[in-house]
C-alpha cells in the first residue's frame, strides 16, 4: 500500500506545472486561478492537473461560492521523506560495510 501511494505522488509531481502548484501551495491556500496564471495555463489544464495532485493525496480542494480553493496537505508528502529516509538508512549501511571491508585489508608497506 505504502509503494502505491510513493507511486502516485512521484507520478503526480514528475510534471513541472504540478510541481509549480504544488510550491505555490506551500506558501498558502489558492485558486484555480490564482494557481494557473503563473504557468500561463487555461483553467480547464489547471483543474485537470490539480485533480491528478488531489488524487494523489498531494492538495485538497475546498469550494466555497463558485471558488474552489486548495491547500497542500504536507503529511501526504511523509511518504516520500520516509522513501528517502529508508534509502538514506541503506546507504549509510553499505557504506559502513565498505569502511568495516577496507579496514581489514593490510596496509601495504612503501
Amino acid at each position: 500500500m505504502q509503494l502505491q501511494a510513493l507511486d502516485r505522488i512521484f507520478i503526480a509531481l514528475s510534471d513541472p506545472n504540478r510541481r509549480g502548484m504544488a510550491e505555490r501551495l506551500s506558501r498558502g491556500p489558492a485558486t484555480v486561478k490564482q494557481l494557473a496564471e503563473p504557468a500561463g495555463m487555461r483553467l480547464p489544464s489547471a483543474v485537470k492537473h490539480l485533480r491528478i495532485l488531489e488524487d494523489s493525496g498531494i492538495v485538497v480542494s475546498r469550494k466555497a461560492g463558485r471558488a474552489r480553493t486548495y491547500s497542500l496537505q504536507p503529511a501526504a508528502l511523509t511518504v516520500i521523506a520516509d522513501w528517502v529516509r529508508d534509502r538514506e538508512a541503506a546507504l549509510n549501511a553499505a557504506f559502513d560495510r565498505l569502511e568495516a571491508a577496507m579496514r581489514e585489508i593490510p596496509e601495504e608497506e612503501p
